[in-house]
C-alpha cells in the first residue's frame, strides 16, 4: 500500500495520490509492513511518532520524500505578535497551553557529563530566518548583548534570547538587532523531536529524502534516555538515508539507549559516581534483551547533518552492529554555549561490530569518539579536518581496526587514544597523538560479535598496532612532554616495550599484580612514514624517517569539491610495507579475540581510501595508493 501525505490533503482522506492525507502521522497511523508513505513538497510541522515498524527488512515501511520535492519537518512553530521594546528587543507572550504537555522554555539541560558554563539551558530555541539565537540567562545580555568569545560566529552570537515562565504565561524575549520579526520568519521550538517514536521497539523503518530541523532535544549521555532529532528509539534495523539535519538542541540522530527509569543518574541522586551507572545501564540492557537479534543493525548514509550541538550522531548499546557511512556532520558545537565530554561529530558507546565509513567530518569539538566497548568496530577511509580532536578512543579494549583515514586536523590532535588493543593500518595522521592509560576504571568487552560479555579490565595502555601510516608535524618541530599535550608521530610509545619478552622481564620482579597494572603493554610498528619531525617508537621494522622533509600537505576547497596537495619525495617510497590482514594483527592481549570482519570472515586491508586495490606485494604508504613523485592534488571529497 502506497499513502501520499500532502499539505493540500486532508486526513479524513484515503491516503492515494488523488486524496492524500494532511498530516504524516496520520500515514504513520495506517501504515503496515510492507507499506510505504510518500510525503510531499511544503513544510511539516510535526514529531512524527510510527506507530508501527516493518516486520522484516524486505518487509519495512518507508517514509520517502517525493523525488525532486522539497519536503520540510520541523519540531518549530512560526511566531507573530511580536511587540517592539528597545534597543533591538522584541518581546511575545504565548499562554502555555500553546506547547502542549512539553515546554521547552521550563526544560533545562542537564545530566552526567553536561558543563553549563555556570548558567541554565533551555532545550527551547529562537530562530531568525532559519539561524538560530543564542539564550542569555539576564537583561545585561539581552539589551546590551556582547559577542561570546568562544563561539565560532562572534557577530551571530550577539543575536539573543531570553524566557521567562509563570503558571499560565510563557514570555520570550529576543534582541533582533535592525530585524522585525513580524516581517521576518521567526520560529520556535515546541517539540522534542522530529521524527522519533515514543515507544520501543518500532523496528524496520526507512526514512529517506527529507529535511528535518528545529528539535527541543535534552542532553544525551549514556547514562539517560538519549533522545535525538531523528532516530530509532530502542528498535532494530532502521535505514535514515539521504537526509538533511540540522539544529537539534543536543543530538541530531540517536542510535542510542531506551529510556531506563530504574538507572538512577548522579545528577537525579545518585551517590555514587556516573561511571557505575553506565556499568549498571548495560546490564540493564542486558536483561532487557540487548543483543543483535533485538536492537541496533541500523544504517546511516548519505546524510548532511549540522548544527547539533551534542553530536551529529550519538547512541549508547542501540547502535550495535550498524553501518554509519557517507555522511557530512560539521558544526557540532558550534554555538559553544555549553559543554560537556559527550560532544562530538560521531559519539558511541559500545559500537560493537559498527562500521564508520567515508564520512566527512569537520569544525567539531571531536571528529569520531568511540567510548567503551568498541570491540569489532572498524574506522574507515573518512576524512576528517578543522578538529580539535579527530580521533578519540576511550577506556575500549579492541579488537578495533582504524584503517585508510584522513586525520588532517593539523593544529591540534590526529589521535588521543585512552585505549588497548586498537589496530591503526594506512592513515595519514597530521598532528599530534596522545597514548594514556586509564586505571581507575573498568569496562567490559564482548563474546565476538555478541552483546554477550566475557570481562572486564582496566586500560593499561599499548597492545596496539601500527603499519603503513603517515605520521606528519606539520610545523617540523617535535613537543616532548608528559603526554598530556601529545608528540608527533609515535614518540608517546617511547618508553613501552617493544614485544611481550621484554614486558615479561619488567613484570618479573615484585607483586605481578602491581607490576601488571603498572607496566604498559608493548606495541607492534612497522612500515610507517615520519615526517618533519614526527618520532618513532624503538624497534620499529621498516620505516622510513625524513626529519627535515616538509610535504607543504594541504587541503583546498576548490568548485564542489575538497582537494588534497602533496609532495612526494624518493625516500618517502621506501618504505617497506606489506599488506596487513588479520593473521598478522593477531590478537589483543585483553580481549583475546582477532581482528575480522562483522561476520566472522577475516580481514585484508587491500584497498585504500578510495576503495582502490592495493598493491599486493607493496602497498604504497598511508591512505591513498595513487601517490606519485613529487606534486600531487587528489579530490578526497
Amino acid at each position: 500500500m502506497i499513502y501520499h501525505v500532502s499539505i493540500h490533503g486532508c486526513d479524513k482522506n484515503s491516503g492515494s495520490e488523488s486524496a492524500p492525507l494532511r498530516t504524516i502521522n496520520r500515514a504513520a497511523a495506517l501504515a503496515h509492513p510492507g507499506d510505504t508513505v510518500i510525503v510531499h513538497e511544503g513544510e511539516y510541522r510535526e514529531w512524527v511518532d510510527p506507530r508501527f515498524g516493518g516486520s522484516s527488512p524486505k518487509e519495512r515501511i518507508t517514509y520517502l520524500a517525493a523525488p525532486n520535492e522539497k519536503v520540510v519537518i520541523k519540531g518549530s512553530e512560526e511566531i507573530k505578535g511580536w511587540v517592539y521594546e528597545r534597543d533591538g528587543v522584541w518581546t511575545v507572550t504565548l499562554p502555555n497551553s500553546f506547547f502542549g504537555d512539553y515546554n521547552p522554555y521550563t526544560d533545562v539541560l542537564f545530566g552526567d557529563w553536561y558543563l553549563g558554563r555556570g548558567r541554565d539551558h533551555h532545550t527551547g530555541e529562537v530562530y531568525l530566518n532559519g539561524k538560530s539565537l543564542y539564550e542569555v540567562s539576564d537583561d545585561d545580555g539581552l539589551y546590551d548583548p556582547k559577542p561570546l568569545p568562544r563561539a565560532i560566529d562572534a557577530k551571530g552570537s550577539t543575536y539573543v534570547w531570553r524566557c521567562f515562565v509563570d503558571g499560565e504565561r510563557t514570555t520570550i524575549k529576543a534582541n533582533f538587532h535592525g530585524y522585525d520579526p513580524n516581517r521576518e520568519l521567526v520560529e520556535i521550538n515546541v517539540r522534542r523531536a522530529c521524527f522519533f517514536p515514543k515507544v520501543t521497539g518500532i523496528d524496520y523503518i526507512t526514512v529517506c529524502g527529507f529535511r528535518m530541523c528545529h528539535a527541543a532535544t535534552q542532553w544525551a549521555p549514556p547514562t539517560a534516555h538519549q533522545e535525538g532529532l531523528i532516530g530509532p528509539n530502542w528498535s532494530r534495523g532502521w535505514i535514515i538515508e539521504n537526509n538533511i539535519i540540522s539544529d537539534s538542541k543536543c543530538v541530531g540522530i540517536s542510535l542510542g539507549k531506551f529510556d531506563d527509569k530504574t538507572i538512577p543518574t548522579s545528577d537525579a541522586g545518585g551517590e555514587k559516581h556516573s561511571h557505575y551507572y553506565q556499568i549498571e545501564s548495560v546490564f540493564s540492557a542486558l536483561k532487557k534483551g540487548w543483543s543483535r537479534e533485538t536492537v541496533g543493525s541500523h544504517i546511516v548514509r548519505g546524510n548532511t547533518i549540522y548544527n547539533c550541538e551534542q553530536a551529529g550522531i550519538a547512541g549508547h548499546m542501540g547502535c550495535a552492529f550498524s553501518q554509519i557511512y557517507d555522511n557530512h556532520i560539521y558544526n557540532a558545537f558550534y554555538k559553544r554555549q555549553f559543554d560537556g565530554a559527550e560532544i562530538a561529530g560521531i559519539k558511541l558507546h559500545a559500537a560493537i561490530d559498527v562500521i564508520v565509513k567515508h564520512n566527512c567530518i569537520h569544525n567539531c569539538k571531536y571528529g569520531i569518539w568511540l567510548d567503551w566497548q568498541d570491540q569489532g568496530a572498524r574506522i574507515t577511509q573518512n576524512l576528517l579536518y578543522n578538529n580539535p580532536r579527530d580521533l578519540l578512543i576511550e577506556v575500549s579494549h579492541g579488537p578495533c581496526l582504524v584503517d585508510n583515514n584522513l586525520f588532517l586536523s593539523m593544529e591540534q590532535y590526529s589521535l588521543e587514544l585512552l585505549a588497548q588493543g586498537t589496530a591503526f593500518v594506512h592513515n595519514v595522521f597530521a598532528s599530534r597523538t596522545v597514548v594514556n592509560p586509564v586505571l581507575d576504571r573498568s569496562t567490559p568487552y564482548h563474546f565476538p560479535h555478541s552483546t554477550d560479555i566475557f570481562g572486564y579490565s582496566e586500560v593499561f595502555a599499548g597492545d596496539d598496532r601500527y603499519y603503513n601510516n603517515v605520521f606528519l608535524s606539520p610545523h617540523g618541530h617535535v613537543i616532548e612532554d608528559d603526554g598530556k599535550k601529545g608528540n608527533h608521530g609515535l614518540l608517546a610509545y617511547g618508553d613501552y616495550p617493544s614485544d611481550y619478552e621484554e614486558y615479561r622481564a619488567r613484570i618479573s620482579e615484585g607483586d605481578e599484580w602491581l607490576a601488571q597494572r603498572s607496566t604498559k603493554r608493548p606495541i607492534f610498528s612497522a612500515g610507517n612514514l615520519y615526517l618533519g619531525g614526527a618520532g618513532t617508537p624503538k624497534a620499529e621494522i621498516g620505516s622510513v624517517t625524513c626529519e627535515s622533509y616538509d610535504p607543504r600537505l594541504s587541503l583546498e576547497p576548490d568548485g564542489d569539491g575538497l582537494y588534497l596537495h602533496f609532495t612526494v619525495s624518493e625516500e618517502m617510497l621506501k618504505v617497506k610495507t606489506n599488506t596487513v590482514t588479520t593473521k598478522e594483527l593477531g590478537m589483543p592481549r585483553v580481549c583475546p579475540f582477532p581482528y575480522e570482519n562483522p561476520d566472522g570472515t577475516d580481514i585484508t586491508v587491500n584497498v585504500d581510501y578510495f576503495g582502490n586495490q592495493r598493491d599486493d606485494d607493496r602497498p604504497n604508504v598511508g591512505a591513498i595508493e595513487a601517490i606519485k613523485l613529487g606534486e600531487n592534488r587528489i579530490r578526497v571529497w
